[in-house]
C-alpha cells in the first residue's frame, strides 16, 4: 500500500499530470458555465422578454418552443464533444501511468 500511494505522489508532481488536469479544467469550466447560462436562460427569456418568446415561427411553433428544443441539442453537442475529449485524456492517463509502472486498475 504505501508503495502505492508514493507512486501516486510522484505522479501527481510530474508536470504531464498537471498538463492533464488543467486540460480537463480548460474545458469543463467552461461548458459547465456555459451550460447553466444556456439552460437558464429559457426561464429568464420568458420571464423578461414575453412577446418575443411568444413571437411564431411557424404555425403555432414560437421562439420559446424552439429554445426549448436547442437545449436538447446543445446538451448532445455538449456530451459529444466531452467524449471526444476524455478519450484523449484517457490515452494520456494511460502514458502517464504506464511512465510510471502503474496499471490504471490500481
Amino acid at each position: 500500500m504505501r508503495e502505492a500511494e508514493s507512486r501516486y505522489a510522484r505522479i501527481c508532481r510530474d508536470p504531464e499530470f498537471a498538463s492533464l488536469a488543467r486540460g480537463k479544467a480548460a474545458l469543463i469550466v467552461p461548458a459547465t458555465a456555459f451550460f447553466i447560462f444556456y439552460y437558464f436562460a429559457l426561464p429568464v427569456a420568458a420571464g423578461w422578454f414575453p412577446e418575443l418568446m411568444q413571437r411564431e415561427v411557424w404555425g403555432r411553433v414560437n421562439v420559446a418552443y424552439l429554445f426549448a428544443l436547442s437545449q436538447f441539442f446543445m446538451t448532445w453537442g455538449l456530451a459529444f464533444l466531452y467524449v471526444w475529449a476524455a478519450a484523449g485524456w484517457d490515452r494520456r492517463e494511460h502514458r502517464l501511468l504506464r511512465k510510471f509502472g502503474a496499471d490504471s486498475k490500481e
